[in-house]
């Protein structure tokens, strides 16, 4: 995975928003960083309140692609909403889960939706 410097230089003694970063994107990218995955994937549940600040960080960061792999319930609203706001879905793929399978001993693959971000 790319490293996003940003993310890398968190200020651990202030907030996520004082930081102007959206705190449920740093921790996919951390928890995508430890799978081992090529591009940021959502594998918790994304808040409506969080997208508007996902894509602003995505694009001041040059993040133009990232995956979904969590199957909460409002997943479908939450593909929408994505989609009003210029992200399109860009086909399924596969991503590394975070947990490790125990039988192999390697990181889960799990179907995961591929997002575009579109400039503003």
């Amino acid at each position: 995975m790319k490293e996003i410097t940003t993310f890398e230089n968190i200020d651990r003694s202030k907030s996520f928003k004082e930081q102007g970063l959206n705190g449920t994107l740093y921790w996919a990218y951390q928890n995508s960083k430890e799978a081992g995955n090529n591009l940021i994937d959502f594998n918790e549940v994304i808040w409506d309140y969080d997208i508007d600040p996902i894509l602003e960080n995505c694009r001041a960061l040059g993040i133009t692609e990232f995956t979904i792999s969590s199957t909460f319930s409002s997943l479908i609203t939450t593909l929408a909403e994505f989609e009003k706001r210029g992200c399109h879905m860009a086909g399924l793929t596969q991503v590394k889960a975070r947990y490790t399978d125990w039988q192999t001993g390697e990181h889960a693959s799990i179907p995961a939706i591929k997002m575009t971000v579109k400039e503003a």
